[in-house]
């Protein structure tokens, strides 16, 4: 269920100067010759649109499609300013050159939730251009003045002669009469729009539905061949021999090497490849991380977390404050290891010939992965070509700054004379991906006479994100990574425009960067929410009941100066019906976040079994994010990353003991299945502002929220996860 609030139109100018703002100020380039372009298979009107004779309209799309709804939102866009069914545009993935990189990122990478705020002007601008070219034409060619020609289903129209012409018609005259693309562009008014701020289904869902949708792991190519690859137990162990006898006497086994990642054996199908590859015989060295524990990581990050920490944030004197307290109130929040699970597991095609390379690749990070590829070959980054396939979820995996996966079947292939694809298994998935890091929080915290916080002190530790990588110089603060604190800072910090909606008179943050262990860090959908949301917001509602003040009344309060926040959360104890009475053995909890500029806050309702089981019967959820391109999209977003989430919280764990993960598919690393799914309620709040992230924001707030429920059901706090772990069992 969900529920889309229309807001009153807006003026263009105060919807386009807000538009203007933060991460739209960047556009892409527009600016290339539609006669330079043009050729038998249509004309580039611009970076972003091609024009076929035959009047198909192809968008060449620079954001990737992995479950996110991009490519709907980015044809929604264009097609509004072409006058045509989004449903119509043909789709590309753009090349990996820089003309298409994100404003924003100035890199080839969809992530931060940010693809349609980075992209709702540039496509607009796009479609806009593309269609005063096409009326120009008409303009010159029929000698009539462009006020008096409409457009609409990719046809110029003169009312008043009857003229009409295709988009496709009009290329030759565009060509003939030499017309550019012009300087500037009159955007719609968005009283105008027929097709932003509507209900759209998915672009790419009926393929899904189908079967007909080509994803990486489907893809076919002549003569190619299969690799499955044997992995050391170990992350970071290393091939001493191995003996492949019994695996190349197998049929449809053409090979097994050694490569950095272990053996890989090479057949005609996977299924071969793989049923090869468990005749292997190998002698693994363990390598430096043999004895890596989690239960190691705990106790050193407690231990870090009871000493002095990089400061990120000292307002007023927390620690004086706390010193004089009569009562304070302590906790320690333990999240562990979460791997990514995405449907689809990891796979990658790679054809090695001479100084060039080709890869198929679901990638969220094409720019960096041609930059790695073409690193490791030792050849120019621009003879490295990918092609971008959709992807069957990635949360973030598929953002490798290692470009791991990929830079697997690159080595596989070299010496090949046709494609090789790798394909993880999900135990490769689950016992060799990358993974949300380890974090211990530690809090101290105090109320003032009248209940409300008065001094907060919080230590984190975990492992860096950011730290050695190429992004170290944006992200890491004074030595400190931003994404361990993301959510928890009352101010700016770093990137990051905005801090927390709350204002808690003395705050104190500070962080430790853990040492590098046996995994790779990665992010995961929501990033530093993910374990800074649950650190926070329950121990917020840990100091709201030490003041005796209602949670969502405390976090009313709290952000009484932050008016998008405190507008969610008043719109949400209404929706969410937050002051009727649930029955025994019922409880209801509530958290609220800001993740890339949208606030979202939701209310959970739960019922818990004597025994520990318990079901999340309700979740409502109240979200802000500027104006709304694609309610429908945005509902979507908000079911699936919530879903996420209650998953990760409820049995999401990575176990590592001798260095070896100890789960390996879903039988013990659980995803949420159908029947573990509550009722969800959506609220869109209608805005003026422009639009922003929705892709991560429910992720954000519904492990805390139902934490706090399960509190508020049977007494109990949870501080260590997942729930499972703790004796709650979602049912």
């Amino acid at each position: 269920m969900s529920e889309h609030l229309t807001a009153a139109p807006m003026s263009r100018r105060r919807f386009m100067q807000r538009s203007g703002a933060l991460l739209f100020a960047a556009q892409c380039p527009l600016g290339l010759s539609a006669k330079a372009l043009a050729g038998g298979s249509g004309a580039m009107m611009n970076s972003f649109v091609r024009i076929d004779p035959s009047n198909v309209i192809t968008m060449l799309a620079n954001n990737s499609e992995f479950g996110n709804g991009a490519y709907t939102v980015m044809s929604m866009m264009l097609a509004e300013e072409l006058d045509v069914d989004y449903r119509s545009i043909a789709l590309e993935a753009a090349p990996t050159s820089p003309e298409y990189y994100s404003p924003l990122f100035r890199e080839y990478l969809t992530a931060g939730s940010v693809t349609t705020g980075s992209t709702f002007i540039p496509m607009r601008t796009a479609g806009a251009k593309a269609r005063t070219m096409l009326l120009e034409a008409a303009s010159r060619d029929w000698d009539v003045p462009m006020a008096e020609l409409t457009t609409a289903d990719a046809t110029v129209t003169h009312a008043d002669t009857g003229r009409r012409a295709t988009y496709g018609e009009l290329l030759e005259v565009i060509h003939r009469l030499d017309i550019q693309p012009p300087e500037t562009v009159a955007l719609k008014d968005p009283s105008e729009f027929k097709i932003l701020g509507k209900p759209a289904r998915r672009y790419e869902g009926a393929g899904k539905v189908d079967g007909s949708a080509q994803f990486g792991i489907d893809i076919k190519l002549p003569g190619m061949l299969y690799g499955a690859i044997a992995r050391p137990p170990v992350y970071g162990g290393s091939v001493v021999d191995f003996d492949a006898t019994e695996a190349l006497a197998m049929p449809g086994v053409v090979k097994a090497k050694a490569i950095r990642a272990g053996v890989v054996v090479l057949a005609d199908s996977y299924w071969r490849a793989q049923k090869a590859r468990a005749k292997l015989k190998i002698s693994w060295d363990r390598g430096a991380n043999a004895k890596v524990s989690t239960e190691q990581f705990y106790a050193d990050y407690r231990a870090l977390a009871d000493t002095t920490g990089m400061l990120a944030e000292d307002i007023g004197d927390a620690r004086g404050v706390l010193d004089a307290a009569d009562e304070v109130v302590e906790a320690t929040y333990e999240m562990p290891l979460l791997a990514h699970a995405t449907l689809e597991p990891m796979n990658c095609i790679a054809q090695v010939e001479g100084d060039t390379c080709t890869i198929w690749s679901g990638t969220q990070y094409q720019s960096n992965d041609q930059e790695v590829i073409s690193r490791f070959l030792g050849i120019p980054q621009q003879n490295v070509t990918i092609h971008r396939p959709l992807m069957g979820g990635s949360f973030g995996r598929r953002s490798s700054k290692t470009a791991d996966y990929t830079v697997e079947a690159v080595e596989a292939a070299m010496g090949e004379s046709v494609p090789v694809q790798i394909i993880w298994s999900r135990e490769e998935d689950i016992r060799s991906g990358h993974y949300r890091p380890l974090f211990v929080h530690k809090l101290r915290g105090s109320v003032d006479d009248s209940g409300m916080p008065e001094a907060w002190h919080q230590v984190a530790v975990g492992q860096s994100l950011m730290q050695g990588t190429k992004h170290d110089p944006t992200y890491m603060v004074r030595g400190i990574d931003i994404y361990s604190l993301d959510g928890c800072l009352q101010e700016p910090f770093g990137v990051f425009p905005y801090g927390t909606s709350y204002q808690i008179p003395h705050h104190r943050v500070e962080s430790h960067n853990a040492p590098k262990s046996g995994i790779v860090p990665q992010e995961w959908r929501s990033v530093g929410h993910t374990h800074t949301g649950i650190a926070y917001e329950c121990f917020l509602d840990e100091l709201a009941h030490k003041g005796g003040i209602d949670p969502m009344e405390l976090r009313l309060r709290l952000t009484k100066d932050h008016a998008r926040m405190n507008r969610v959360l008043r719109v949400l104890k209404e929706k969410c019906d937050w002051d009727k009475p649930l029955a025994p053995g019922r409880g209801r909890g509530v958290a609220s976040r800001i993740y890339n500029i949208s606030p979202v806050a939701q209310a959970v309702e739960v019922t818990v079994a004597e025994n520990g089981d318990f079901t999340v019967d309700r979740v409502v959820c109240v979200v802000d994010c500027g104006f709304a391109v694609n309610p429908l999209g945005i509902e979507g977003q908000v079911e699936g990353g919530l879903a996420y989430g209650l998953g990760g919280v409820a049995f999401g764990n990575i176990d590592i003991v001798n260095g070896e993960v100890q789960q390996s598919n879903f039988h013990d690393y659980p995803v949420m299945r159908l029947p573990q799914m509550p009722k969800v309620e959506v609220h869109i709040l209608p805005s003026d502002e422009p639009p922003t992230g929705v892709g991560e924001q429910a992720t954000t707030p519904i492990a805390p929220a139902v934490v706090n429920a399960l509190f508020d059901a049977t007494g109990r706090r949870v501080r260590r996860f997942p729930l499972s772990s703790q004796g709650f069992n979602l049912v």
